[in-house]
């Protein structure tokens, strides 16, 4: 069970995460931004990753569900930046967002990722 309270006129929010197994891939969150028309910036949070390509697919998750949200069907991945310090890995991808199957190779059908996702148990936004 979760616990949430809300503080303040900010509406900042404190929640209790859900229990993790020790050593078990903690996905700690997503920061959506608007960059401009399609384009769209994901930074993740990953503690425990065995790799950088967890911290990738957690952004790619967070821009196939932003996608369907907004009502599009597909998202194209411009660029991923990930890092690692002590254990906790960020990520910094930008998405392109389209109603139709936008051209490049690093496509994604956005209903696909998400039923993926969810069988990988790894989160969306």
């Amino acid at each position: 069970m979760r616990h949430c309270a809300l503080i303040g006129l900010a509406a900042l929010a404190a929640c209790d995460a859900p229990p993790v197994a020790e050593g078990a891939v903690r996905y700690d969150g997503v920061e959506t931004r608007l960059l401009e028309g399609d384009l769209v910036n994901f930074r993740v949070t990953v503690a425990n990753a065995a790799d950088e390509d967890a911290v990738a697919d957690y952004a790619k998750c967070a821009a196939a569900q932003y996608a369907l949200i907004r009502g599009y069907g597909f998202a194209r991945n411009v660029r991923t930046i990930v890092n690692e310090e002590g254990g906790i890995w960020t990520g910094d991808a930008v998405y392109t967002i389209s109603p139709a199957l936008p051209r490049g190779l690093r496509t994604i059908d956005a209903e696909v990722t998400v039923a993926d996702c969810a069988a990988r148990d790894i989160p969306t936004v």
